[in-house]
């Protein structure tokens, strides 16, 4: 099969961009950096694209101007080990972003972000409906998600 690698339209901040992704996600790294030359449409010698992996996964970061801004309509998910996982990146990726419900964020650059535990679509998908829905409502009231809180309304009978 084919590598799929997706591809992050910024204005003009996507070597910034890639350069904080890769202090905040482990084994992560720029792999390169290309320029727009003189038949632009940018200043020759700005950057153009940046090529970056977090933790193995390739991505792009393309400086193509303020035509396509982010939306909610295509997020990041995080599946974080437990809570002090999900603090860390909820703390990292919100500073200077904006904190939204269910555990989703948008980081300073307008990228949006979900942060969850792992074993949340199983949770979500419970055959115990009821528990299920204790579940679900407990995370339609938080911003950060809350792993030992979303259990305890959960398992409440």
């Amino acid at each position: 099969m084919p590598r799929i690698t997706p591809n992050l339209w910024f204005d003009t901040e996507g070597e910034e961009a890639a350069n904080f992704y890769v202090s905040v996600f482990p084994n992560s790294e720029i792999t390169s950096i290309t320029h727009y030359g003189e038949a632009g449409p940018r200043e020759a010698g700005t950057v153009l694209t940046v090529g970056f992996v977090l933790d193995g996964q390739e991505y792009i970061a393309i400086n193509g101007g303020p035509e396509f801004p982010f939306t909610e309509a295509v997020s990041l998910m995080i599946t974080c080990a437990d809570q002090k996982e999900i603090d860390h990146y909820w703390s990292k990726l919100s500073e200077g972003g904006e904190e939204g419900p269910c555990g989703w964020l948008k980081d300073r650059y307008g990228l949006s972000w979900q942060v969850v535990p792992t074993g949340m679509v199983e949770l979500l998908n419970n055959p115990d409906t009821a528990r299920a829905q204790r579940a679900m409502s407990a995370v339609m009231g938080m911003k950060k998600l809350d792993v030992a809180a979303i259990h305890a309304a959960a398992d409440q009978a």
